[in-house]
């Protein structure tokens, strides 16, 4: 089976800093996005807060079944991209993130979710990203990206 993946768009009315700062800032993450219930940050990026080799635990309810899965950033440019990943059950997820200014104050921001599955065991990631599964995580990320747009537009005062 080949990998699948699930691409969700949002504008904010922010500028690309503050949105970078609202989705990489561990600690605020379940203050910020209604979805997370709990972070554990296990290691930090020799560059700072949050960068390559920044690694955590992320607890969030997904399909009606709350799941912890450690995830760990691969690729960090900011405010530009960022890469986090995340191993569970044999398959590979991936999810890259990317600001890109729209104008004074407002960035759009791009969510691409890929699922790798094991060799062999197609079956899991059918239930993932097949039909009911890809739309769950399509909600899912959409519903991440409007919590970041209403934590910073309404910062903006």
């Amino acid at each position: 089976m080949a990998n699948k993946s699930v691409a969700v768009e949002r504008r904010i009315r922010a500028d690309a800093d503050r949105v970078w700062q609202a989705m990489t800032d561990l600690e605020d993450m379940p203050r910020v996005l209604s979805g997370v219930d709990e972070v554990e940050v296990l290691e930090r990026s020799p560059a700072g807060p949050f960068g390559v080799g920044t690694r955590w635990r992320e607890t969030r309810r997904m399909l009606g079944k709350q799941a912890t899965e450690e995830m760990y950033v691969t690729a960090s440019e900011p405010p530009v991209r960022y890469v986090v990943e995340a191993d569970s059950h044999g398959a590979h997820y991936v999810s890259e993130f990317v600001l890109r200014a729209e104008g004074p104050g407002v960035t759009a921001v791009r969510m691409t979710f890929t699922a790798v599955p094991p060799s062999g065991a197609a079956g899991l990631l059918a239930k993932v990203l097949g039909g009911l599964g890809a739309r769950a995580v399509r909600k899912a990320i959409a519903k991440d990206l409007d919590d970041v747009a209403a934590a910073v537009e309404q910062a903006r005062g």
